[in-house]
């Protein structure tokens, strides 16, 4: 059972900036020598692709629970307009 709601963007975030992280400190080490230019497009880079996917898995779930209450009230009619409708 899960404990908390899987949120893939905070993921894709976090794994952005382990990278950069690990870019940083092979620098700081001598093993990699990275223009400073370098972190900027890795950083606002997985900022960005982050965005898009908490956006994406946003609208799925809304998706999702549209169509599960949509299952669930089949029943109902699909209009409450027209000459049907009670007042």
């Amino acid at each position: 059972m899960l404990r908390h709601e899987f949120r893939p963007g905070r993921a894709v975030v976090g794994v952005a900036m382990l990278a950069l992280a690990a870019g940083y400190a092979a620098d700081a080490a001598g093993e990699w020598d990275a223009p400073w230019t370098f972190y900027f497009p890795l950083l606002f880079g997985g900022l960005w692709l982050g965005a898009t996917v908490t956006w994406i898995s946003y609208r799925l779930r809304r998706r999702r629970a549209a169509r599960k209450a949509s299952a669930e009230n089949a029943a109902a009619p699909a209009s409450t307009s027209g000459s049907q409708a009670t007042r």
